[in-house]
């Protein structure tokens, strides 16, 4: 019988600046909230904004997995993440750019592998250069979030990446439109927004999802969606958000969390 695998998920842009992190550090909270083991896997190898952002600082990260697997030193997937909750683990990317220059992209995959035969979500933080190393983690994952913002370049450059993903006959990804991350920034309609990028937008974070204090939450480690009164104070956008997971997840989840409600 074949067996059960996670859910590998892939957040990337056109640019960056659009809240990929905050956002994959919710999806984590929501994933979390509705009983899955998740593993946020750090593969902004330039930035390290997971581990910064949970406080989490960790010596071992996916450079030393990578090493130590290609010198036959690999024994635990467990030791080399850091717990941010019971039902939340980190891989961080390294602290040395140097040694972000030095992993081979064919163990990326390898640990992508590894890591949904051990979580039932894998969610993916990397940065938006269409790379040798990100080419390789699209290819890997079983589903990609492309999050974008209404602004005049981001939008050219999802366009282009669209238009790629359409060559390649790629089609297992939606795309998020945040709003919360600039929320002056109005210079087109929801409408104009789909004819640049030739696409329909699958969800959207409103400018509500705004948090002007999110340097707070930042400094103090903590995940907005793991808050008590999140649900509450962001219901439109925690809606959305859970809509996000359920869907990018697949009916099993959906399932779950209709029993949980029940």
């Amino acid at each position: 019988m074949k067996r059960k695998t996670g859910r590998s998920i892939c957040l990337f842009s056109g640019k960056g600046g659009v809240g990929k992190t905050i956002l994959a550090l919710n999806l984590a909270g929501i994933y979390q909230t509705i009983g899955k083991k998740v593993l946020l896997m750090d593969l902004d190898l330039s930035s390290g904004g997971i581990s910064l952002a949970t406080n989490k600082p960790s010596e071992k990260n996916i450079y030393t997995l990578v090493d130590d697997y290609n010198n036959n030193r690999f024994r635990d997937f467990n030791n080399y993440v850091v717990k941010y909750t019971d039902n939340i683990d980190i891989l961080a990317s390294p602290k040395d750019p140097r040694q972000a220059s030095k992993i081979d992209s064919k163990y990326i995959e390898i640990a992508i592998d590894k890591a949904e035969y051990l979580y039932d979500v894998v969610l993916i933080d990397t940065n938006h250069n269409l790379n040798e190393m990100n080419l390789v983690i699209l290819d890997a994952v079983k589903s990609i979030l492309f999050v974008m913002t209404n602004d005049p370049l981001d939008l050219k450059n999802m366009k282009s990446l669209l238009s790629i993903f359409r060559d390649l006959n790629k089609d297992n990804y939606k795309i998020v439109l945040n709003n919360a991350r600039d929320p002056m920034k109005k210079y087109f309609t929801f409408f104009d927004m789909k004819n640049v990028i030739k696409a329909n937008i699958d969800y959207v974070i409103s400018e509500e999802f705004y948090v002007k204090n999110i340097d707070s939450y930042v400094m103090n480690g903590e995940i907005i969606t793991l808050q008590k009164k999140a649900a509450n104070i962001f219901n439109k956008d925690y809606t959305v958000m859970l809509k996000i997971a359920t869907d990018l997840f697949g009916k099993e989840i959906e399932i779950d969390h209709e029993e949980e409600l029940s």
